[in-house]
């Protein structure tokens, strides 16, 4: 969660001392457990999921999930968990429901005032997905060109790990290719490296507003000379429970091919995605990277992509310099011609790699060249598979490493790639892996891996005994692993193309580390 630590600890004490229970989570971020503390299961989390197309040829397949054994309590609450319908604002211009909205107030009016009258309510309110129990994943599928995006929240046993998969099939058109998306949980801020507003590439963001009250949204693009000035991302405005998607075009008057997102909630907290597509490379989903980080790891670059650029930042005050290497399977190499990266502080740096993997699987790993450089940075690969008119594209953020789980929905019977990478020497990772019940049969199956340290490791992950539907699968690093993350590959061919999506598998937080609390008398006498 990108909020201060010490708001996080305020949060859980008032937890622990009013309520006894957990609502928030948090990682343990490397650091000993607090003497007396204990950790709690998550009773509440939330979900968004952003209006998946406005094709005509589009197929959009929803998985949600909550994986067993995660206690909710004292109070034993069952729980529920399920999407519903958001709202959306669209442009008056518009009445299809165009997605070229939220400009600004040299875009077209001011936007904060106007976006209220254009909001449009869901055509019903029912449930999307709703889950009964843990360990059996529920899906949908719709074909709905103008579906909404969802908003959606969990309790009791279904909150913790609760995990909704959005897959959307697209057969031909501007926006052709497999897109994938976990849905995201809502927040104030997020970094998207390696959007554009090239004239090839139509981005947009949408901003989902899961609250009763209106979020106020600015959003910043840097490019590679810094900022690209502009009004027109400023005071965007996201009514309660609806969605607003942003063409970042919009927002400058310079075509720039690699840039980098900000998004910051000023007032209340949204979800953010961004739906990337490029006239040659087909479309996909670019999920919020992780928080920014001196190093960061980039996992699952499958070993057939044909090239791979990389995009990132150092969104403080201080240039960055980087060690670049790759995680291969066996052993750490750094990538011919580039020894080292140098960040200008909020310019946006592109290299191209080419073919990096050289017919390997492998994880792109960033780290300090100074090894005592905390500057936080933060960056993304776009991955491409195929040749000519056959390509298609996908995007790998910087992730969180999976401390105590993490879960990837929607697997079917074949065309999914598990990628662990453990990205310190010495350190070897060791992960249970377990394969969910079938969302129309099977029995679990739990397989598990060591990853030495330093090498990365794509495997097809257990599938489950007797499997019918979908499944999902569930990493969990055992007590003593060395540091490890993840990501999970879909490849569904379409047509000779070699459609494909990437998901990273970060932490799910379902659980909080909550300080024991006792009662202080003599606050009340002074």
């Amino acid at each position: 969660m990108k909020r201060t630590m010490m708001s996080l600890t305020g949060v859980a004490v008032a937890l622990a001392a009013v309520t006894g229970v957990a609502a928030v989570a948090a990682p343990d971020g490397g650091h000993e457990t607090a003497r007396g503390s204990s950790r709690l299961p998550v009773q509440r989390s939330a979900l968004l999921c952003p209006a998946p197309t406005s094709s005509e040829v589009g197929e959009t397949a929803y998985t949600a999930f909550a994986p067993q054994g995660a206690a909710a309590g004292a109070d034993g609450k069952k729980g529920t968990a399920e999407l519903r319908p958001a709202g959306t604002v669209r442009d008056a211009a518009d009445g299809a429901g165009g997605k070229d909205k939220g400009k600004g107030k040299d875009k077209g009016g001011d936007a904060a005032d106007s976006a209220a009258s254009r909001t449009v309510p869901p055509r019903d309110s029912k449930p999307v997905v709703p889950l009964q129990k843990a360990g059996t994943p529920v899906t949908a599928t719709t074909e709905r060109p103008d579906a909404p995006a969802l908003v959606g929240a969990a309790d009791g046993a279904l909150a913790p790990g609760w995990t909704v998969q959005q897959t959307t099939s697209v057969a031909a058109g501007a926006g052709r290719g497999l897109l994938g998306l976990s849905c995201t949980t809502p927040d104030t801020t997020f970094w998207f490296p390696g959007v554009s507003t090239a004239k090839d590439r139509h981005d947009y963001v949408h901003l989902t507003n899961p609250d009763a009250t209106p979020a106020v949204v600015d959003l910043e693009l840097h490019g590679k000379d810094g900022s690209l000035a502009g009004s027109a991302g400023e005071d965007i405005s996201v009514p309660p429970h609806t969605t607003v998607p942003v063409l970042l075009s919009t927002l400058t008057a310079t075509p720039t091919t690699n840039a980098s997102l900000h998004v910051v909630a000023r007032e209340g907290r949204v979800g953010a995605a961004v739906q990337a597509s490029d006239g040659k490379l087909g479309s996909d989903w670019l999920p919020p990277a992780a928080d920014p980080s001196p190093g960061v790891v980039l996992p699952g670059i499958p070993k057939d992509a044909t090239s791979v650029r990389l995009v990132a930042l150092s969104p403080g005050e201080s240039d960055a310099d980087l060690k670049v290497q790759l995680a291969t399977p066996t052993g750490l190499i750094t990538p011919a011609g580039l020894e080292s990266l140098h960040l200008k502080s909020g310019m946006t740096t592109a290299v191209d790699l080419k073919d990096l993997t050289k017919g390997e699987a492998g994880s792109l790993v960033l780290t300090p060249a100074d090894g005592d450089t905390k500057t936080p940075v933060t960056a993304a690969l776009r991955v491409t598979r195929g040749k000519g008119a056959k390509q298609e594209m996908a995007f790998i953020p910087a992730t969180r490493p999976v401390e105590k789980r993490a879960t990837a929905a929607d697997n079917r019977a074949g065309g999914s790639t598990l990628s662990l990478v453990a990205p310190e020497k010495g350190k070897d990772a060791k992960v249970k892996v377990t394969a969910s019940a079938g969302s129309s049969g099977g029995t679990p199956v739990t397989k598990s891996y060591t990853v030495k340290g330093g090498t990365s490791l794509d495997v097809q992950p257990p599938r489950p005994q007797g499997l019918k539907g979908t499944y999902a699968l569930t990493v969990e690093p055992e007590p003593g692993s060395g540091p490890v993350y993840a990501s999970r590959m879909l490849a569904r061919p379409q047509g000779g193309v070699p459609a494909f999506t990437v998901q990273p598998l970060p932490d799910d937080r379902g659980s909080v580390l909550v300080p024991a609390a006792g009662q202080d008398l003599s606050v009340l006498t002074n």
